[in-house]
């Protein structure tokens, strides 16, 4: 596993490479984005469009390496530049596709197919039936009693299942 904060300064000099591209192709000095490690869950990367911000996921950043800054920093640098030049469109549109195809070079996929496993705690939850793996957002909405959940099954409600 190499160290993150390589894997940090290697992501950033991505995004810049790939803003020089941009830069070039559409004659136009686009501001250089922030980059933020702050994201956490299943999400490899998430473009903040007013903030001009990428937040990136410093798990799967890290289990991925080369792959993920290949990947998900010119997915992410496509939504902000889409939304500098065209304003509010479709989020993976023909515009998207259009940046990350002629502009960065890059396929255009819309999911990304890292394992998410080390990067997503879950919660062991019990009805009637079976125990239910509910993910840490489901949880904390129970907790904060924001929803409640059921079982599709058996009908009777989930209960967090604890370590006595």
């Amino acid at each position: 596993m190499t160290d993150l904060r390589i894997l940090k300064l290697q992501a950033s000099r991505q995004l810049k490479q790939d803003l020089a591209k941009a830069n070039l192709y559409f004659q136009k000095n686009f501001p250089l984005p922030t980059l933020n490690y702050a994201l956490r869950g299943a999400k490899a990367g998430v473009a903040y469009l007013q903030q001009n911000e990428i937040r990136l996921n410093p798990t799967l950043l890290q289990e991925n390496g080369t792959a993920f800054i290949q990947q998900v920093v010119p997915h992410e640098l496509a939504h902000l530049l889409v939304y500098q030049l065209f304003g509010r469109v479709k989020p993976h549109g023909k515009e998207w596709k259009m940046v990350m195809e002629q502009v960065l070079h890059v396929p255009a996929e819309i999911y990304h197919r890292f394992d998410t496993s080390n990067a997503t705690k879950h919660y062991a939850y019990q009805c009637g039936c079976q125990t239910h793996q509910l993910s840490a957002k489901r949880h904390h909405a129970i907790v904060h009693q924001k929803r409640s959940y059921i079982c599709k099954k058996c009908q009777k409600p989930l209960h967090l299942i604890t370590n006595l």
